[in-house]
């Protein structure tokens, strides 16, 4: 049956394995007048023959030739959090036509649960501990590397979308404080895990001194790069501790280090960096960052890697739903995205 008999055609832009085209059949296919589309063949070229017929697109770095093919597109839907590099194109496409850029939040619980994961491991020091006892080094202490006790503390979540929330439900339990800090705070009064001072971005500054652990999860946006530099990390202070799942770009990489290096903040925990596509250096090795974090032990290396598995298929029930409502003919959407917030 050619895609013209149908009503709803959705085009997948990249190789799907077959235990998920079988999870999104199971959840999609039984609904009348809809195509799921898995090409064959995912070059340019195949994806521009196919476009005109897709209404909605699912995919991460699409070429915008193969975008714009896709005339009857009224739906884009990233399956993943970044955004930040399909802002222009969109807005430049919504001028003539509108499409909805929607940004999937699937991996948003495998991120937060790395987000506690890297906090207790810097707090408890179990990279150090693991290390000597690798080498034979058994009952090193407390003179060589004491935990760090979590109670007490005073958590300040900056950005509170799908991820931070998650952490703050995940962190409720340890007898910690919350402060949040987000673009806006709802009219209504809003449900929250625990009792938690709120702040805007005009208040970073009294947020930051009110804290001692930092949770790094805003989108990358013009408003955000370069968010948390020098300034910010002192009031963090001494005794901080920051973890960042953001990007890179979010904290400036010459204060994050310095700090670090200098122990004007007591340490990171870091899953998003600087450089992708770094040089190897003269033994083959290959660093993501432009300082040398990994001469540092009071730092936590992650290589981008929250969003892990990738294999969890329950990921994709946003995606799922978005199709759902699409062919119902609903006009709401899960994670549309604000063009000129950029998130």
């Amino acid at each position: 049956m050619s895609s013209e008999n149908f009503d709803v055609v959705v085009l997948f832009t990249w190789e799907v394995n077959d235990r998920l085209k079988g999870y999104l059949k199971d959840h999609l296919e039984s609904i009348p007048n809809l195509q799921l589309i898995f090409p064959e063949e995912i070059s340019e070229e195949a994806l521009i023959e196919i476009a005109p017929r897709a209404a909605i697109m699912v995919g991460w770095r699409v070429p915008d030739q193969v975008k714009l093919a896709a005339t009857r597109m009224q739906l884009y839907i990233n399956p993943g959090v970044g955004i930040k590099h399909h802002i222009d194109f969109f807005k430049t496409l919504n001028q003539t036509r509108k499409v909805l850029l929607i940004n999937g939040h699937g991996n948003s619980y495998f991120t937060a649960q790395h987000v506690v994961a890297m906090l207790l491991t810097l707090m408890n020091k179990i990279i150090p501990h693991h290390s000597w006892m690798k080498s034979g080094l058994w009952r090193k202490g407390d003179a060589d590397a004491a935990s760090l006790p979590l109670r007490y503390r005073k958590i300040g979540l900056l950005g509170y979308g799908a991820i931070n929330t998650k952490v703050h439900r995940f962190l409720q339990g340890f007898n910690v404080e919350f402060s949040i800090l987000r673009r806006q705070w709802p009219k209504y009064e809003e449900d929250l895990p625990t009792p938690a001072k709120k702040y805007q971005p005009q208040d970073l500054s009294k947020f930051l001194e009110e804290i001692d652990i930092l949770i790094v999860a805003v989108p990358e946006t013009t408003q955000t790069i370069g968010m948390i530099g020098k300034n910010e990390l002192t009031r963090l202070g001494s005794d901080g501790l920051l973890v960042n799942v953001s990007r890179g770009s979010v904290i400036d990489e010459s204060s994050l280090f310095h700090a670090l290096q200098n122990e004007e903040i007591a340490g990171a925990a870091i899953d998003v960096w600087y450089n992708y596509t770094p040089e190897p250096d003269e033994k083959e090795r290959v660093y993501p960052f432009n300082f040398p974090f990994h001469t540092l032990d009071n730092v936590i290396l992650s290589p981008h890697r929250a969003a892990s598995p990738f294999s969890d298929l329950e990921r994709w029930n946003e995606v799922i739903e978005n199709i759902l409502r699409f062919s119902r003919g609903e006009k709401t959407f899960l994670n549309v995205v604000d063009l000129n917030r950029e998130y």
